[in-house]
């Protein structure tokens, strides 16, 4: 079959053994693959993450010098089975699946790992406990942004975000739209993101952003929606100290319990939901330096560079700081509800399409944020052009 490989940071279409199923593994026809951000990231730091992969106890992802099918963000139909199957779906059936494959019994990463190619292919293994059927009503383009929504429903939910709670979204990048998506789908009142591209100011408001700012004229902090609820250190100090005059003043009544139970509730002053969606140095910084006293940050954006903030004005501000990977295989499975119950529309993020020949120019495309935020990959055009969504 063909496949577009990644051999020392070259992306090109070549034939390659056609994938057999093993057991429990499910033979895929593939229909559509997004490109995602991670995908980028490993063309030309694969041997980074590696390592930093191996210190976390998974010693297969992929490698500069390795030939690897990258992809990931998949969706197909059910092309045959391997041995000790349900054989759950007729041949035919669209599926989506999580991106994980059992290999001689390890789990390895689909598309991120040589043993494991991905879904910039014709045809991809899934494993068919992974596996989940589309349904009828929801295009193969669109159920193959499962993957990444999922993701972005695990950030959120990494936030703890309230329903009263404000969120704010730095970066409106392919992630950083799908967390304002998740956040709205989730009920969540108030979104104010923030991000330089015009373009991608423009879908944060198409996936729901109720405040859209450009940080080249001002800062998200100056937005009232942004510091709702929050307060300023010395207020707090103040309003801690005239608080517990006043309860010292009724008689019999613990005044300590009474900030117990407040502290329990929730009733204590508190800044937004902070969701860090760039991924380049300097940006947790900015966030501690700038974010209102008691915000909970979610680093959801990956820094392949080493970073640093200062610890100090965390502490004085009291911030949580949070990180989120991923997703589990119910939270998977929630967001392919989600797109089918039309509570989160994946399509807002696609800007273009492309065969196995054009994932090279894709990939220099994504460098535009003017252009596109979200392409598939469809292995059954042809050419080496985007073609806009």
């Amino acid at each position: 079959m063909k496949a577009t490989v990644l051999h020392r940071g070259q992306l090109r279409v070549e034939e390659v053994p056609d994938p057999v199923p093993g057991p429990g593994q499910v033979l895929v026809e593939v229909a559509h693959c997004g490109i995602c951000g991670s995908d980028l990231h490993a063309r030309h730091h694969g041997d980074a993450t590696a390592e930093l992969a191996r210190a976390v106890g998974y010693d297969d992802f992929l490698r500069s010098e390795q030939h690897v099918v990258l992809g990931h963000e998949f969706s197909g139909r059910v092309l045959g089975y391997g041995p000790r199957t349900r054989r759950t779906w007729k041949e035919g059936q669209p599926l989506v699946a999580l991106p994980i494959l059992q290999v001689d019994g390890a789990p390895q990463l689909t598309g991120l790992a040589a043993p494991a190619p991905g879904g910039y292919a014709e045809r991809v293994l899934v494993q068919e406990a992974f596996a989940l059927p589309v349904p009828d009503d929801v295009p193969l383009d669109v159920a193959a942004l499962t993957e990444p929504m999922a993701v972005a429903l695990h950030a959120v939910r990494r936030g703890g975000v309230g329903r009263t709670d404000t969120a704010v979204v730095i970066g409106c990048g392919p992630i950083g739209l799908a967390v304002i998506a998740m956040l709205k789908a989730s009920g969540r009142r108030t979104v104010v993101a923030s991000d330089l591209s015009p373009r991608r100011r423009e879908l944060a408001l198409a996936c729901g952003a109720d405040v859209v700012v450009d940080p080249g004229v001002e800062s998200p902090w100056e937005q009232p929606a942004a510091t709702r609820g929050s307060i300023a250190l010395p207020d707090l100090l103040t309003l801690g100290l005239s608080t517990t005059d006043r309860l010292r003043r009724v008689p019999l009544l613990p005044w300590w319990e009474v900030f117990k139970v407040a502290n329990r509730l929730g009733a204590t002053p508190g800044g937004p939901v902070v969701f860090e969606c760039v991924g380049v140095p300097g940006i947790i910084d900015q966030i501690v330096m700038s974010a209102p006293a008691r915000s909970r940050v979610v680093v959801v954006g990956v820094c392949m560079e080493a970073d640093s903030f200062q610890p100090a004005m965390a502490i004085n501000k009291e911030l949580d700081l949070r990180f989120a990977f991923g997703y589990d295989p119910g939270e998977f499975a929630e967001t392919l509800r989600l797109i089918a119950d039309g509570r989160v529309d994946p399509r807002l993020l696609i800007t273009g399409g492309v065969g196995l020949a054009g994932v090279d120019a894709a990939f220099a495309a994504l460098g535009d944020p003017e252009t596109h935020a979200k392409i598939l990959v469809d292995p059954t055009l042809g050419g080496d052009e985007v073609v806009p969504a």
